[in-house]
């Protein structure tokens, strides 16, 4: 084993070599990509090439709800499909965590030719969330007043931000009427902050394995995961790959909720008598290495931050009398295993939304199951989007 000044040129030269490495796939991909990704002002190099990206800029502050302002607001986003001549075809889609705004590439279960959300009959949308790294204003923007990055310094931004983003969009591609707002975890928490937004403008909602407000459960599994970031003595550099160590661990302590212990039983236990290098240590390492190579540290310490903002009864009366006001149809789903959010949040969603259709699930992919198990979503959605109501 190399140690000492040897071993401290050898690291040196191994990361030389991947920011060298970075560099060349990230020139190719802008090379290759619309002007709209090198005009943005918030052109930090993406982690991954997302093509059919679009932007939406609006040059104006756009104050957040706990008393911070964005100097302007720039969305990533995708549309599929045409609007078509009553402009009341649109899936309004909103993305969970470390998803982007294209949902042909992680829900491609339920979008595409073929599936119950085909863009040859529906004008879909998706915009990436504000915090992110996929092309929206966050922390790894460039600061106008600085003129350097925010890294760390990013303001608080709440879910109900989200919302409010996400309406200026849509004014921006001037839809009127959205036939289906739909989202999963953190993406069913927009939802209902559109629906309570634009309750007029929005026909039906899905609510997929989401709550009324985060639970202190979840706040603690977010803020275990932003410790272990923030462990990681590079998490406030200002660079792209800092704190990648501590993303590795935070992605590891969030699968632990994602799944359930059936499924690491099944998929990860080991067959033979060994006493070390378990399948399921594996498992975890290869999981957050996954994710260092399609996210930034900074961003998912933010994102986890939004999430705990959720509380659809914060101003309102409280969670009841709140969820009352939305007489839309909502689907809500639930999966009887989820850990992160077990099945009586789902429960108390559909008992206080005046027209709501409960389905519950047995999956033993627990919490990822809205994004697995898509033949039970396309029936149930196929019969909910069309199901007149009076």
């Amino acid at each position: 084993m190399r140690t000492g000044p040897d071993r401290m040129t050898t690291q040196r030269q191994v990361g030389i070599i991947t920011q060298f490495i970075r560099w060349m796939r990230l020139q190719n991909f802008v090379e290759n990509m619309p002007d709209s990704l090198t005009d943005s002002p918030h052109n930090y190099p993406l982690p991954i090439p997302i093509p059919g990206l679009q932007f939406f800029r609006n040059p104006e502050p756009f104050p957040l709800e706990n008393g911070g302002l964005l100097p302007e607001l720039t969305l990533g986003y995708h549309t599929f499909g045409t609007l078509n001549a009553e402009r009341s075809n649109v899936i309004w889609v909103c993305h969970a965590l470390t998803a982007n705004s294209d949902v042909s590439d992680w829900w491609s279960g339920l979008f595409g030719p073929g599936n119950v959300f085909d863009p040859e009959k529906y004008f879909i949308v998706c915009a990436n969330m504000i915090g992110s790294c996929y092309g929206s204003i966050g922390p790894r923007s460039v600061n106008p007043a600085t003129g350097k990055t925010y890294g760390t310094d990013f303001p608080l931004v709440s879910i109900r931000d989200i919302a409010r983003s996400q309406y200026l969009l849509r004014q921006y591609l001037g839809i009127e009427s959205i036939a289906l707002c739909i989202g999963g975890s953190c993406g069913g928490h927009q939802v209902l902050e559109l629906a309570f937004l634009i309750p007029e403008k929005i026909k039906k909602i899905a609510l997929l394995v989401c709550a009324a407000r985060e639970s202190a459960w979840a706040i603690a599994i977010h803020e275990s995961q932003r410790m272990a970031i923030e462990a990681d003595p590079t998490w406030t550099n200002d660079e792209d790959n800092s704190g990648q160590a501590g993303l590795r661990a935070a992605r590891a302590i969030g699968l632990l909720s994602y799944r359930t212990i059936e499924a690491y039983r099944d998929t990860q236990t080991d067959t033979d008598e060994r006493s070390d290098g378990f399948s399921a240590s594996g498992f975890m390492k290869y999981q957050g290495e996954k994710l260092v190579r399609r996210f930034y540290s900074q961003c998912y310490w933010q994102l986890t931050k939004i999430l705990d903002t959720h509380n659809v009864g914060r101003g309102r009366g409280g969670i009841p009398a709140a969820l009352k006001q939305l007489t839309m149809p909502a689907f809500v789903f639930s999966i009887q295993k989820d850990l992160l959010i077990p099945p009586f949040e789902q429960e108390m969603l559909a008992e206080h939304l005046p027209a709501a259709q409960f389905f519950s699930f047995d999956s033993k992919f627990g919490h990822d199951g809205f994004l697995i198990e898509t033949d039970v979503l396309q029936e149930q959605l196929g019969a909910f989007i069309y199901r007149p109501y009076p």
